[in-house]
């Protein structure tokens, strides 16, 4: 066990003795990675080797077609690509920055402050976890509409904010920050506010990576509150222009919108892949983490 960080999951170099574990996790890496393979062989097949039986995993042919029709298609529409672009880009951002902030004040709050209720209000956020998203759709919308805020970009930010299992990561991860070290800075004459930012924030960076990847997925892949809450056209995210191309612009041929669907899904998923690989090792220390003292 000499070879392993005392605080991180990785270990210092490598043994034999670990070959085992290595022959294990490779195999399941290339059983797990066949998903990523398939959503690029997808969007670079032909349209003929769309509808191979049975279906090859890997593309016999590439071709970028698909992505042309894609493009073409989306040229004939009123309003730009790029307006489409802008409000996607406009909301994940907000959403991703609104719900740091929030899920780590939160944790704070419910890990070091006494208030009352505190407990209950926890214990409704583990209520929170066990809620899909579909059983709150017409609730959701009862709210925004009596908020008036029906085609505003508010309607796509705030009913996002709520990251229940934000919040629980955050608060298992500031749980862990002694409480000695938090007095020993307000004795200096430290505020809440410089306590947070200057010995919270530092301290559960890898929870808020997670966060942060967490609300990118769930702002940037979603539709429904474009079909929901947005009547106008021009305030419509990129993730519903991509899933009403192959729907409603693929006129009389559903074949060939089959090809412009597998282009599609890979251009919404290649930011997803791009934001996990760059913050995949703050994740793991979250998840190895979060839930020990």
């Amino acid at each position: 066990m000499a070879s392993f960080h005392a605080n991180k999951i990785n270990p210092d170099r490598f043994s034999f003795g670990q070959w085992k574990f290595f022959l294990f996790l490779v195999s399941l890496s290339v059983f797990m990675i066949l998903p990523i393979i398939f959503i690029f062989s997808q969007a670079l097949k032909p349209v003929d080797e769309l509808f191979l039986y049975p279906p090859k995993l890997f593309v016999q042919h590439p071709t970028w077609s698909n992505f042309a029709t894609l493009f073409s298609v989306g040229d004939v529409s009123a309003v730009p690509k790029t307006k489409y672009l802008f409000n996607s880009i406009l909301v994940t951002g907000s959403v991703v920055f609104l719900s740091i902030v929030i899920c780590s004040m939160t944790g704070f709050a419910l890990s070091k402050k006494e208030f009352k209720m505190k407990k209950v209000v926890f214990e409704v956020n583990i209520i929170a976890l066990m809620f899909v998203p579909a059983a709150v759709t017409i609730p959701r919308y009862l709210v925004i509409e009596k908020l008036g805020l029906t085609d505003n970009f508010l309607g796509h930010i705030l009913p996002m904010l709520s990251l229940p299992v934000g919040v629980f990561l955050v608060k298992q991860f500031v749980d862990q920050i002694p409480n000695a070290l938090i007095e020993a800075a307000q004795l200096d004459g430290a505020n809440d506010y410089y306590v947070f930012r200057k010995l919270v924030i530092p301290m559960i960076m890898p929870a808020l990576a997670t966060v942060a990847i967490l609300s990118f997925q769930l702002a940037w892949n979603n539709a429904e509150t474009s079909s929901l809450f947005m009547s106008k056209e021009t305030l419509k995210t990129f993730a519903f222009y991509m899933s009403t191309l192959t729907t409603t612009t693929a006129m009389e041929n559903n074949i060939a919108g089959q090809g412009m669907a597998a282009a599609a899904a890979l251009l919404m998923f290649i930011p997803n892949l791009a934001i996990f690989i760059f913050m995949q090792s703050k994740v793991m220390d979250t998840m190895a983490h979060s839930g020990l003292k």
